[in-house]
């Protein structure tokens, strides 16, 4: 009996317990929600060493870094080091979206060397497999082909997947129909889209979802329903085709509840800042409640090697109106693979960004942090204040290069004149208001 049957038939499972102790909340809660399909439990039976994960309603916004090797940089040893960096930066999931070098032996690694959450997008290994093993052509992939990378995936343990079942060929119609400036920008997008032309075919993660379910139930993963028409710049936003796909994965979440499988649905993309309460209103209308997981959204296209910020910009706004999971961005998006520096920017950024926006959703304990950090910085409490940081490494490193040594000192920025001192020593010398 997978975990959503369970929540459904009033059971509170060890891992209902363990995931609801992680977010402070009662079990009986949390049951509740993955009865209704509000909140999931992301935990593949194999990973006896993985931590389950509760994402969607009520809980703490979550983040994910993407890692993972292309053709141009197939070194394990990196993306093992991203891997412990995003870790150390506070990251709840990790995501191997390697494309380059063994990608069995990478995942494995990444998966062993982990107790996060881990996802991935088997459509890749299907990819990989035909072009680098078979020496095919992308679009020569079989339908067996796909289906084999989604098992291989959840088989050797992956917690999540990203299906892009959405990606039809009346919403490709849809698209050309309205006409983008980008088209499609999403990696496993293109390859359903120009598999479907080449073969003249409609989406087999569409068509044959009911054997997706099949393959995916006796892990218990949660399946992420991808967004392959996200929006790939601002102009491209909230169209027919983003949309579109949207009311499908709507329909395709409830047959997956029906079947016992939990679902987390993927939004986008690039975004104004104007359309992103309303995008996120309308995959909770559309796909029932179900958990949002979005990557950023970026606010504006002009900002390469700042694009963390804009993700953490988008991503607040985002969260705060009601989304579950953030992808993160790191400085290198669009411009190469992500640095070891990269990713542990990439992750605060988002951690920033998901932290004010449960202030907003008034999640347990979150203020809290805020008013203790108010407390700490009104004592001068430097210690104090790297303990409840974010960042508590770069905000010692800092603080120490300085120069100032005294340990209740002010900074740098005001010295003697610093607030705090000021109207602590006058409090001391006069009463005042009393």
């Amino acid at each position: 009996m997978t975990q959503l049957e369970s929540a459904r038939k009033g059971i509170v499972t060890d891992l209902m317990r363990q995931a609801a102790a992680a977010e402070g909340i009662d079990p009986e809660i949390l049951r509740q929600r993955m009865a209704e399909g509000t909140a999931i439990i992301c935990h593949n039976v194999k990973r006896e060493k993985g931590l389950p994960l509760a994402v969607g309603k009520g809980m703490r916004t979550k983040v994910n870094a993407n890692i993972g090797t292309s053709k141009d940089d197939t070194s394990i040893d990196k993306e093992l080091e991203k891997a412990r960096v995003a870790m150390r930066a506070g990251a709840d999931a990790i995501m191997d979206l390697s494309t380059g070098g063994p990608v069995d032996e990478i995942r494995a690694a990444i998966i062993a060397e982990t107790d996060v959450c881990i996802g991935s997008v088997p459509l890749y290994q299907a990819a990989v497999d035909t072009v680098l093993k078979k020496k095919k052509a992308l679009v020569d992939m079989t339908v067996d082909d796909i289906f084999d990378g989604i098992a291989k995936h959840l088989d050797d343990g992956v917690d999540f997947i990203t299906v892009h079942c959405g990606v039809t060929r009346s919403t490709v119609e849809r698209m050309r129909n309205e006409g983008r400036v980008m088209d499609v920008v999403s990696r496993g997008g293109s390859f359903t889209v120009e598999w479907m032309a080449h073969n003249n075919a409609e989406n087999p993660l569409f068509e044959h979802f009911d054997r997706l379910l099949e393959i995916v139930k006796p892990y218990d993963a949660t399946l992420s329903l991808g967004d392959g028409f996200r929006p790939g710049c601002l102009a491209d936003a909230t169209d027919r085709a983003q949309i579109h796909e949207l009311i499908l994965l709507g329909e395709l979440t409830q047959r997956a509840w029906d079947a016992g499988v939990q679902v987390m649905i993927e939004g986008p993309g690039h975004v104004p800042l104007n359309q992103i309460e309303a995008n996120i209103q309308l995959q909770k209308r559309l796909c029932h409640g179900a958990p949002f997981y979005v990557l950023g959204p970026l606010v504006t296209d002009i900002a390469p090697g700042y694009d963390h910020i804009t993700c953490a910009i988008g991503g607040t706004l985002a969260a705060a109106a009601g989304a579950d999971f953030l992808c993160y961005v790191t400085p290198s998006e669009h411009l190469r693979l992500p640095t070891v520096a990269d990713v542990h920017e990439g992750v605060m950024a988002s951690r920033i960004a998901a932290h004010a926006a449960d202030v907003v959703k008034g999640v347990g304990g979150a203020m809290d942090k805020d008013i203790a950090m108010a407390k700490a910085r009104k004592n001068l409490d430097w210690e104090g204040q790297f303990t409840l940081a974010l960042d508590p490494e770069k905000a010692r490193r800092l603080r120490a290069e300085s120069g100032v040594d005294e340990e209740h000192g002010a900074c740098t920025m005001c010295g003697e004149f610093c607030a705090y001192k000021v109207m602590s020593d006058g409090s001391r010398k006069q009463n005042v208001g009393g």
